[in-house]
């Protein structure tokens, strides 16, 4: 596993670092509390290393050596000081470490854990750089990779559009005003047309002198703003800051759409992300069915193993669940019943994928409150051909109750 660097003299500021990461997996470290062996522990090491957090004056390396020698290997650096001086900081800064952070208090500390955090995570995030200036280009590109981030470029908006249609893992976008064919204010338009705010970040850039173009840019679609030029902590900062608003809107999303019970996706989420889907599809003229699951018997099940088997059910199946619909929008809709949005197959193949799961589920051997359980499903499948989602839920909600008329563990359709 990926881990950091600690390279500090002070014992106590070790064990402080430590403490503050000791409930979080991913960031475990070496320790080094000197320059001698902060430089044999990188030579052997090296690639299990993603960061360096390092003091900049430690007995034999007085003058921030380590710091020198870590950069020199392309090693994504932290400085800690017990001194601010903003001569040193300037000088520092020049270097392309990550941060600069003076050892002031506790919160000195925890922004620095924060920031390793950050850069473990960085390194799965996409962010797309746009302007014509080759020279701003890479310079707003090189600040981004000493994050971590994977960056992609484009020089004008006609192929920012391009690469964000074909690369959707893409997560911010930064665009220069000032652009040839396509300024950064009809970028931003032509994006928002396609992608919410939550789901994409756009940070619009630019020299003009203008005092009301952040407005405009935000105005029309842009998460935040930077006048160039700007201090490499301060885009650092709005970077991270967009970042982690971004993470935090998606997990109170997931939040909102998950069964705390089973973890499955929840009914919300079902009619939401369901009738987008079935949009989408009309959309590509694609054929698209919808299927209806339920636990047989369930009520007997309840009565025979207590009150929270509904749920401990669930939990078990979620797995087979997962891995039967990995491809589809799927959820629990109540105690027993599962509904799944099958975009892009056809009915032949949503009967033998159902037919399929129901043998698989009668076969499985639950552990329910100590106790050997086992059960089945009955589903009911129809294609999605009315207006509405609700109303084809009900067709199949009116074939699942046929199936389970008819005995259970089987598929009406």
């Amino acid at each position: 596993m990926p881990k950091f660097l600690l390279v500090e003299d002070s014992p106590i500021v070790v064990k402080i670092i430590k403490h503050l990461t000791k409930d979080t997996p991913e960031l475990t470290c070496d320790v080094a509390s000197n320059r001698a062996e902060a430089e044999a522990l990188i030579e052997k090491n090296l690639e299990q290393y993603y960061a360096a957090l390092v003091d900049l004056n430690l007995p034999d390396a007085p003058d921030g050596e380590v710091v020198d020698y870590c950069i020199s290997k392309a090693l994504p650096t932290i400085v800690l000081t017990g001194n601010f001086d903003e001569e040193k900081r300037i000088e520092i800064q020049k270097k392309r470490v990550v941060d600069y952070i003076v050892k002031e208090s506790r919160f000195s500390y925890e922004y620095a854990v924060k920031l390793l955090m950050r850069l473990h995570k960085n390194k799965d995030i996409s962010i797309l750089v746009v302007d014509d200036s080759s020279t701003s280009r890479k310079h707003i590109a090189n600040l981004l990779k000493s994050q971590l981030y994977k960056v992609e470029t484009a020089d004008d908006g006609d192929t920012a559009l391009e690469m964000l249609a074909s690369k959707p893992e893409i997560k911010m976008v930064i665009t220069d005003f000032n652009m040839p064919r396509m300024n950064g204010f009809e970028l931003v338009k032509e994006v928002r047309k396609q992608v919410d705010k939550n789901d994409l970040i756009i940070i619009g850039l630019s020299a003009d002198g203008d005092h009301a173009l952040s407005a405009k840019f935000i105005k029309n679609g842009a998460n935040d703003f930077l006048k160039k030029p700007f201090s490499h902590e301060e885009f650092n900062c709005r970077v991270m800051h967009n970042i982690e608003n971004m993470e935090f809107t998606q997990t109170m999303r997931q939040l909102a759409f998950q069964d705390y019970a089973s973890t499955m996706p929840n009914k919300r989420f079902f009619f939401e992300e369901g009738e987008a889907a079935v949009i989408k599809a009309r959309k590509e003229k694609r054929e698209c069915q919808i299927a209806i699951l339920s636990i047989d018997k369930l009520d007997k099940l309840q009565d025979e193993y207590g009150i929270d088997t509904p749920d401990l059910i669930m939990r078990e199946l979620a797995g087979a669940l997962a891995s039967a619909f990995s491809r589809f929008k799927y959820a629990r809709l109540n105690d027993g019943e599962v509904g799944v949005i099958l975009s892009g197959i056809q009915l032949e193949q949503a009967e033998r994928l159902m037919n399929g799961l129901i043998e698989k589920i009668e076969d499985h051997i639950m552990l329910i409150n100590g106790q050997s359980v086992q059960t089945t499903l009955s589903v009911g499948l129809t294609t999605i051909s009315k207006e509405t989602l609700l109303q084809n839920y009900r067709e199949a909600d009116n074939l699942l109750y046929s199936a389970r008329k008819n005995g259970g563990n089987q598929l009406a359709m």
